[in-house]
């Protein structure tokens, strides 16, 4: 329990911050600094109170700091407020003056509260020792000392407390031994709470210094300790570490955008920051020359134009529509592609793409500037076609350890050449993918899919009113493979696949009579709905002469479909060499075999690809020279990836392509403009001007190998810019 004089200042402390008002001025006196506390007057005019000092009760008034001179001075003093004693002690009067001189004494103590001052006589301090407010003793630092004698005003104290313990003291209210006491009190409680203070900090301080030690020791162990699926890496390949650099800029874009969308009030999708806008744009100048000695003679059918068109007349006196074999032609394309992709959480992705083109060809995306058929030409729009649109689930973050599924519209899944599929090409359907690394440097792969190619109208035949049977098109196809890291140098990636085309070749119709150029065939649908040139060809409308027809010499109104199947066993390789990095040199090579391919069968029925008539044989449409065999090699030198101003590559290769060894629809339209039936070189280069722009040139020509003289010569000037 607390003594009767420590509960007194407790009381008196906040009762002397709401009764003292008077505002402190200074006077000088004799060269000596004083603090006089004048009472509050009516006239009086009020002062601005002085907030108090940190750490120090409110109802006690630091006094304002004044200069010291080196001559003896009063130390500055704060006032408390007392309740009146009785009897009153004697007190300096020049202290205790109200601002008003003439007011009695009575008035004033009964109008006024009593003001204390304790002033404290000093020796005469040194402008450089003089005391500041951080040398002033508290009571929580322990350091308070009671002066011998309370009593005696030359005892002076820089401590609040101890000063209004003398005050009280000279007061009488307090006994010397009681303020003794008091002030030990305080001194012995100081003492235990900074001990204590210090005492919880220093054991905290050591928890987490044992808490830091031993995650150190975590991570030096783990570092000192690998785990036997550690690898140790030596030597990273140029592109190892551009793929690094790019994933990691895409983690840093995607932090950013996290970053920046986190900043904005408005609530929006999760999926938002997830959102990865891409696109491209090229500029082409293509010129395509055809030298001498090209078959003009009517040799050279466009199935695709007769197949997308009204049928053709075979007894009619005009040619069919040919393609162009000796005039030279140059134009300006536009290519301009964008699209985003969205990552979805539980692994989920969406991706999306639009592109020009002249039309909706699976293997271009090129718009003529000015195209005279079609659109385009007198500064007309163009056409924007959506090119992908697909949903992709992707299993497991390791990209060596992954499983992917695919369903829509999406990027070729295969390992492949443009032997077989045009780069621009986009495969319809559902696709399963995965990899798994078995042995260290050693991957294997497999990829599998089904992809309708051509889905029977709903109302075919539309001028029937009994329709006829559906003729639905698909490619089913699976590929396996492996990817080896041979050394630090070497990688060599190589896969086999096996493509098989459901109902792809044309199929003769049952025997009927067309009337009109309209009356359809029950298999007008097995004919291709696109096609490039190459394939061999073969009538499929089995039209019955009679009467109306003149017995087949007028209305003899044909479309054409494939001669053969297709089932493609395909055996693809490249070997990258990193000896010279940042230069890589690779080699890539494939080989295509149309495993349905029959030469005999095809013969029979096949309108072209054959050989020049001889006239010492009865049969007057030549010999059937095509073939079902395909392969390609290319050497390739420079940066992989131009990712740098200057970054420049280079490549040089040869193809060779069967008639019938791939479907002529689906393969690179650039070589010989597209198509089967070709064999040449091919040359070409690419110089980077920023990380984003890029030059490249290619020249390709290709010759024919079955039927008539066929040769084409094809130069590309490209201009590319990225996003």
């Amino acid at each position: 329990m607390l003594s009767r004089p420590v509960t007194l200042i407790i009381c008196l402390l906040p009762i002397a911050g709401l009764i003292a008002q008077p505002s402190p001025e200074v006077s000088q006196q004799d060269g000596k600094n004083r603090m006089v506390f004048a009472a509050a007057s009516p006239e009086a005019t009020p002062e601005v109170p002085t907030p108090p000092a940190p750490g120090l009760p409110a109802s006690i008034e630091p006094v304002p700091e004044t200069p010291f001179e080196q001559t003896p001075a009063i130390l500055p003093v704060e006032r408390v407020v007392v309740p009146e004693p009785t009897p009153k002690p004697e007190l300096p009067m020049n202290n205790m003056m109200d601002e008003d001189p003439t007011m009695d004494e009575e008035a004033n103590e009964a109008s006024q509260p009593v003001v204390v001052e304790t002033p404290v006589a000093v020796d005469t301090l040194p402008a450089e020792s003089t005391p500041t407010p951080a040398d002033a003793p508290s009571l929580d630092s322990g350091e308070l000392t009671l002066s011998p004698d309370l009593a005696t005003p030359d005892s002076p104290s820089q401590s609040v407390t101890v000063n209004l313990i003398n005050a009280l003291v000279k007061r009488g209210i307090l006994e010397k031994a009681e303020a003794e006491d008091m002030i030990r009190m305080a001194e012995a409680e100081a003492e235990v709470a900074r001990a204590q203070s210090q005492a919880e900090m220093f054991a905290i301080a050591q928890i987490a210094a044992n808490e830091a030690a031993a995650q150190q020791s975590e991570i030096e162990q783990a570092i000192s300790a690998p785990s036997e699926t550690d690898v140790r890496v030596t030597y990273i390949p140029e592109p190892v570490r551009t793929q690094i650099k790019e994933d990691i800029k895409v983690e840093l874009m995607n932090e950013s955008r996290r970053g920046a969308f986190s900043s904005i009030n408005t609530v929006l999708p999760e999926w938002v920051p997830m959102f990865k806008p891409f696109g491209d744009l090229r500029v082409r100048f293509e010129g395509i020359t055809y030298p001498t000695g090209n078959d003009v003679t009517g040799a050279f059918p466009n199935f695709n134009a007769i197949n997308t068109g009204a049928p053709f007349d075979v007894s009619g006196t005009q040619f069919a529509p040919q393609l162009n074999a000796n005039q030279d032609r140059y134009r300006f394309r536009l290519r301009a592609r964008a699209g985003f992709e969205v990552t979805l959480p539980e692994n989920f992705m969406v991706g999306m793409r639009i592109a020009t083109g002249n039309d909706n060809s699976p293997v271009s995306t090129n718009q003529s500037l000015g195209a005279a058929s079609g659109q385009g030409g007198n500064f007309s729009k163009y056409a924007i076609w959506l090119d992908r649109a697909f949903l992709q689930y992707e299993l497991g973050s390791d990209p060596n350890k992954k499983l992917e599924v695919l369903a829509g519209r999406f990027d070729n899944p295969f390992f492949a050449t443009p032997l077989i599929w045009d780069d621009d090409l986009g495969f319809d359907g559902f696709a399963l993918r995965g990899r798994y690394e078995v042995l260290r440097g050693v991957t294997p792969f497999v990829t599998g899919g089904a992809f309708p190619v051509y889905n029977t109208d709903l109302n075919f035949s539309s001028n029937q009113p009994v329709k006829f049977e559906s003729y639905d098109k698909y490619l089913f196809a699976t590929q396996g493979g492996v990817d080896w890291r041979v050394t630090d140098d070497v990688k060599l990636k190589v896969a086999a696949a096996y493509y098989y085309f459901d109902n792809i070749e044309g199929q003769l119709s049952s025997p009927y009579t067309p009337l009109t150029a309209n009356d359809a065939g029950d298999t007008d649908a097995s004919r291709p709905a696109f096609a490039q040139k190459g394939n061999t060809y073969f009538p499929i409308r089995n039209i019955v002469p009679d009467a109306s027809n003149d017995f087949g010499a007028i209305n003899q109104w044909q479309y054409y479909g494939l001669a053969t199947k297709f089932e493609n066993l395909a055996f693809t390789g490249r070997l990258d060499y990193d000896g010279f990095e940042p230069i890589q040199i690779s080699l890539i090579g494939e080989i295509v075999q149309n495993l349905a391919f029959n030469s005999g069968d095809i013969d029979a029925i096949a309108v072209n690809n054959r050989s020049g008539i001889d006239d010492t044989l009865s049969d007057d449409i030549g010999e059937f020279e095509g073939s079902g065999l395909a392969w390609l090699v290319e050497l390739r030198a420079g940066h992989p990836v131009l990712q740098k101003r200057w970054d420049w590559n280079v490549g040089f290769g040869y193809r060779w392509i069967g008639s019938d060894a791939v479907v002529d629809g689906f393969n690179d339209s650039d070589f010989g403009l597209g198509g089967t039936n070709m064999q040449g070189f091919t040359v070409g280069g690419a110089l980077a001007l920023s990380p984003n722009v890029w030059l490249g040139v290619r020249w390709m020509g290709a010759d024919s190998i079955a039927g008539p003289q066929y040769n084409v010569n094809v130069l590309q000037l490209d201009l590319n810019a990225r996003f």
